[in-house]
């Protein structure tokens, strides 16, 4: 039975700004929930990541799949930081006073690609709000080459158009035909947030050449105390399989599950196996 999904607008404050969040949700709302952090790319939404998921899951947990700030029908900030770290830094800020505004005792958070980097800089910032941590096909780490999947992300802008993206998602995926009517909804979903003035001015900024990256390195990641379970596709083409080897070497409590002919999508390619370990990583199984 899958859970009937709900949207609203949540404002937050962060460094003297009202932000508003879409905010996509299931389940009852409680102390405690699952925060999905959707990954980057041209009209990425916390649905186009999360909706199969958070719809299936909404009978065990509170589950939130924001727009990240500078995406879908979040807010997008006129004087953006520049670059993906900075820009980071301030989604992850956003985050943590949606989490205290929502009254979030513990929040368990599981990252997609930028997600992942965004649980990262939560988990530094606030270790005693976060509970249990899943980093998929998570960004961040060091000295891992720039795909040419990563590259088409980074330039789409320089010629935006329905075709070029269906070719950068069909790059997401280890096998196009099974996902064929997948990958054309969600092309035809995204590329009316394309379109906006707004959504294109956040791509920019976020990889703007000139702007920082941020990485972490193994020092403060053997700050984090907390479970955490990196899953990657084995084929992703999107970023390589060693990021996720990175960080689960360097985090104290770290597992890793690599999942074999799949992607960088990893919870659309096998949703039943990514399911399945989030339920059992959640409730102490994995």
């Amino acid at each position: 039975m899958t859970s009937t999904i709900t949207s609203s607008d949540v404002t937050v404050r962060v460094r003297g700004d009202e932000l508003s969040f879409r905010l996509h949700e299931t389940g009852e709302r409680g102390p405690e929930a699952v925060l999905f952090l959707h990954g980057s790319g041209p009209g990425a939404t916390g649905l186009s990541n999360w909706e199969r998921i958070i719809a299936d899951l909404g009978h065990r947990f509170w589950c939130l799949a924001p727009d990240q700030i500078g995406f879908g029908d979040s807010a997008h900030p006129l004087d953006a930081p520049r670059g993906m770290g900075p820009f980071n830094e301030l989604r992850a800020e956003a985050l943590l006073a949606l989490v205290d505004v929502l009254g979030l005792e513990k929040v368990h958070l599981v990252g997609n690609s930028m997600g992942g980097q965004l649980a990262i800089l939560m988990t530094l910032a606030r270790p005693d709000l976060v509970g249990k941590v899943l980093l998929m096909g998570s960004g961040g780490a060091p000295d891992m080459p720039v795909s040419p999947g990563l590259k088409h992300l980074r330039e789409f802008y320089a010629s935006p158009s329905a075709e070029s993206l269906k070719g950068l998602l069909s790059e997401f995926v280890y096998d196009l035909e099974p996902l064929r009517d997948t990958v054309d909804r969600v092309v035809a979903e995204r590329m009316a947030y394309v379109n906006r003035d707004d959504v294109r001015r956040s791509h920019e900024a976020s990889f703007d050449p000139n702007g920082a990256r941020r990485f972490f390195t193994r020092e403060e990641l053997a700050t984090i105390t907390h479970d955490v379970l990196c899953v990657h596709g084995r084929d992703d083409r999107i970023i390589p399989v060693d990021a996720s080897r990175y960080f689960a070497d360097s985090l104290p409590k770290a597992n890793l599950y690599v999942i074999g002919q799949c992607g960088h999508w990893t919870q659309i390619e096998h949703p039943e196996t990514f399911e399945n370990l989030l339920l059992g990583f959640v409730d102490g199984q994995i």
